[in-house]
């Protein structure tokens, strides 16, 4: 069905067909899209329908499904997702990670090798401000440590724009000032590029949370998975969070955003404030 837009025709999303895809969007990325995402839907994979000449939402979700290389749903996930993200977001935890969680962890941590995982990484700026922090805490201490952050995304495109690390200079004025002159370097006046020092210390990997196998040889220390279970209906929430049970070490810490909770009826995990939890020991 088309209907007429501001450059031509618009290829209308059904109901019927907006069912087929939130269904094969949860059943494979756990993202709960409600009725009132329709449009947004339509919108964000409009471009995609004209450029790939097809006639509607029936035509691609079949060569979504029916695609074997995988470049169909990278293109479905990279439209889909909202990758929404900034330096020093909910800032107040980086700053309980610095002053309480590093000292700790530091003292007790064996073979000083410091696990940390930023899933649903986006663009790369939690990572980064992580990666940050371990440098700012250790200092010449940090030669002897293994403190590379594991950076994961469901999104190949947002991935690949992280890997560059170049930002707008604005967007890093929450940062301290001594941090942006001693981690990032000038491109022009309006453009910074994180240093390789800081580069060097994220790996990027493309991971998808509703995976059934988590490829992980070692526990972590510290999970950030800030934001993302908003989009996940409360029983793809409670499977997620007992995932992250099972990966933290004994006494280590999870990180949910400030709008997210855990629901402590159904979970191990110790309340220590806000959106922050630790795994009993």
């Amino acid at each position: 069905m088309n209907r007429e837009g501001a450059d031509g025709k618009v290829i209308e999303i059904t109901d019927k067909e907006f069912v087929q895809l939130s269904n094969y969007i949860k059943e494979n990325y756990g993202i709960f899209l409600k009725k009132e995402k329709k449009m947004l839907v339509e919108g964000r994979l409009q471009q995609v329908l004209e450029k790939m000449g097809f006639q509607s939402f029936t035509d691609f979700y079949q060569y979504v499904i029916s695609d074997k290389s995988g470049n169909a749903a990278r293109l479905l996930t990279d439209k889909i997702t909202t990758n929404h993200t900034f330096f020093m977001r909910e800032a107040d935890h980086f700053h309980y990670l610095q002053k309480e969680i590093l000292p700790h962890l530091s003292s007790s941590i064996m073979h000083k090798d410091l696990r940390v995982w930023c899933a649903a990484c986006s663009s790369g700026e939690e990572a980064y401000t992580l990666s940050m922090i371990m440098d700012d805490y250790f200092g010449k201490e940090k030669l002897f440590w293994d403190t590379k952050i594991l950076a994961t995304d469901i999104s190949s495109a947002i991935l690949e724009t992280a890997k560059t690390g170049i930002y707008n200079r604005q967007s890093i004025s929450p940062l301290p000032e001594s941090w942006t002159r001693k981690y990032f370097e000038t491109i022009d006046p309006n453009t910074v590029v994180v240093s390789d020092k800081i580069k060097e210390d994220v790996i990027y990997r493309k991971f998808n949370l509703m995976d059934k196998v988590y490829p992980f040889k070692k526990k972590f220390h510290v999970i950030f998975c800030r934001n993302v279970m908003i989009y996940f209906d409360n029983v793809t929430k409670d499977n997620l969070v007992e995932q992250f049970y099972n990966l933290l070490e004994n006494g280590g810490y999870l990180f949910l955003g400030h709008s997210e909770s855990i629901d402590r009826s159904k979970s191990h995990f110790k309340y220590v404030l806000p959106s922050i939890y630790q795994k009993r020991i």
